[in-house]
């Protein structure tokens, strides 16, 4: 039973596959909400910089930083996510101000210091190396470059002080983590925040 269950989550939110990953999609939508536009917010993208939406799901916050941000990038490993993100911002596709890649934290396919913000929101916990995704993220930040990156608390796979130690390893400066409350039945999420040399 909770093998099954365990399997049905999976395809719902962890790899959304299929039917259960449409719907676990739209969940996805509507519970993750706040959290998406509060780290897009601390992102604070400028309308001239480029922006790294790494695991993007259904595009919520994908959408918000297209809205502010010259140009947002979203990567995203599952295909249903990336059909979600591209009927949720048609418009911004159309004028060239949000684009999808399919792709990775530890594998975006962008050029070495090419982004300006990187932003990651509730899915730390699927990166298969969180070393390895830490390092891509420095590498294609451009120097100054900042990283938002939020998670529930409850799948946080490392303490928080281990999280930010594996930051600096790859090479981020100024990292800290806060813990944020939405209200309601919303679990605590924690906030990574840093950035790469200058």
């Amino acid at each position: 039973m909770a093998a099954n269950l365990a399997k049905a989550f999976d395809l719902a939110f962890g790899h959304p596959r299929g039917k259960v990953g449409e719907l676990g999609g739209r969940v996805m939508a509507k519970t993750g909400a706040k959290a998406e536009a509060h780290a897009v917010e601390v992102a604070a993208p400028a309308p001239q910089e480029v922006v790294l939406v790494v695991g993007h799901g259904p595009g919520v916050g994908l959408r918000l930083v297209g809205e502010q941000a010259i140009k947002a990038i979203g990567v995203d490993p599952s295909s249903i996510m990336l059909d979600e993100a591209r009927t949720r911002c048609a418009d911004l596709i159309a004028t060239g101000r949000v684009e999808l890649r399919e792709g990775t934290a530890a594998r975006t396919g962008q050029p070495p210091a090419s982004v300006d913000v990187v932003v990651s929101v509730d899915n730390l916990q699927l990166w298969e190396n969180r070393a390895a995704s830490f390092h891509e993220l420095a590498r294609v930040l451009r120097p100054g470059g900042r990283l938002v990156v939020s998670v529930r608390r409850w799948r946080l796979p490392v303490s928080e002080f281990d999280l930010m130690v594996e930051a600096e390893t790859a090479g981020f400066v100024d990292v800290r983590t806060s813990l944020q409350h939405y209200g309601g039945l919303q679990p605590p999420v924690v906030l990574l925040l840093a950035s790469t040399p200058a």
